[in-house]
């Protein structure tokens, strides 16, 4: 039992507040307007210039940077004017140093901006990402750094990633806007690491709206200490959010609208031991709420994952199962409410290449028109405080 759908398992290649405005979250009445927040309250994109190391303005073909008195790039190509004013920046430093960016344009998705160590990068305009490349482009891109900041940046068009940083520590991203047609969203991870129990420290995400990546609107592998305010996904090719490999997360609100439909993928997700701690699963992800409407599944935990607190769900016409816990140990759902409504069943499952579910809570919801099943048992699951309507019971207590 348990049938897992497309992209369930093994390894992938691939916090409270709520943040942003404009959430308007599906369980709030609709898809919500993907948020129009006036930016980041510490860099504002409408004030004072004169803290910020080097400006770049322009739009289209016409691009100016400069730091302070000196002119460093002036022409038509935004991301050469952007990174001019990065490579301006004072050199081995270890306090960051600013860059501000007024204006919208191209880039091509075969290229990227390549974001140093100790930099604010607040970028008050619109990348517009054009073409198709290969490998891990993308318009914003750290590797091998620490202590950054985004404060604001939207991305649209065809990236690769829209934003992707492999071994980057003390990061932080405040307002993000994503309407692409392609592509990841957000990746952070820590593959360029020989000892991938060697996780990327202190992730921090505000706010996040994703709409129309290929893949995952927000994904981490291999991160210690995440926190994110609010991922809004509309349309996103695979889950809304995914967590593999990572501990010690927070998440406020993970709303999607059709995140994965026709796959086996989630609004949110944890999987490849997100959540396992030595060789324990002690909480440690704490999520306020989780909504689905339509997609492939609502709620997902899978491969050896767990520790996980969703305090309340809503979940409604899922094409897939509306919850999927397989293979996970103590993952406590809906522990304070929660409904599912329509679509596919909640399922506790198994598969044999791991040990069997242990410690599974599912509780203080009302379901409707679909079932809770369970099988295999597994080791000390709870089922309490269900409303069931017009649902089957199918679970071994």
């Amino acid at each position: 039992m348990g049938t897992s759908g497309a992209g369930t398992g093994g390894a992938e290649t691939g916090g409270a507040s709520t943040g942003g405005a404009g959430t308007g979250g599906a369980g709030a009445g609709g898809a919500g307007t993907g948020g129009s927040g006036g930016g980041d309250a510490a860099y504002p994109c409408d004030g004072d210039t004169s803290g910020y190391n080097a400006v770049v303005t322009g739009s289209g073909s016409s691009w100016v940077a400069q730091n302070g008195t000196r002119n460093v790039y002036r022409g038509g190509d935004m991301r050469a004017a952007i990174q001019a004013a990065l490579d301006s920046l004072s050199r081995n430093r270890t306090r960051k140093e600013s860059v501000l960016v007024q204006g919208s344009g191209a880039m091509p998705a075969s290229s990227r901006l390549s974001v140093p160590s100790y930099t604010v990068l607040n970028i008050c305009g619109t990348i517009d990402v054009t073409g198709g490349g290969s490998g891990d482009n993308a318009p914003i891109y750290a590797r091998g750094r620490t202590d950054i900041e985004i404060p604001n940046v939207t991305i649209s068009g065809t990236p690769l990633y829209a934003m992707f940083f492999r071994d980057v520590e003390n990061l932080r991203l405040g307002h993000v806007e994503l309407r692409v047609a392609n592509g990841l969203g957000i990746r952070v991870d820590n593959h360029g690491r020989s000892n991938r129990a060697d996780k990327v420290k202190d992730i921090d995400i505000d706010y996040v709206y994703a709409e129309g990546t290929g893949s995952h609107g927000v994904e981490t592998y291999g991160v210690d200490g995440l926190r994110i305010g609010t991922v809004i996904a509309r349309d996103t090719g695979e889950c809304g959010v995914l967590l593999n490999d990572t501990v010690n997360a927070e998440i406020g609100i993970v709303d999607a609208v059709n995140a994965g439909t026709g796959t086996g993928y989630a609004a949110f997700r944890l999987a490849n031991r997100a959540g396992r701690i030595g060789d324990g699963y002690p909480t440690n992800i704490r999520v306020g709420q989780v909504v689905a409407r339509g997609g492939g599944r609502g709620i997902f935990c899978v491969s050896e994952s767990g520790g996980v607190t969703i305090d309340r769900i809503d979940v409604a016409d899922t094409g897939s199962n509306s919850i999927l816990i397989e293979n996970c140990h103590n993952v406590n759902i809906a522990a304070e409410s929660g409904t599912v409504t329509g679509g596919g069943d909640i399922r506790l499952a198994a598969r044999d290449e791991f040990a069997n579910s242990s410690d599974i809570t599912i509780q203080n919801l009302t379901v409707t028109n679909t079932a809770v099943n369970e099988s295999p048992c597994a080791t000390n699951s709870t089922f309490r405080n269900l409303t069931l309507m017009n649902a089957r019971d199918n679970t071994c207590d």
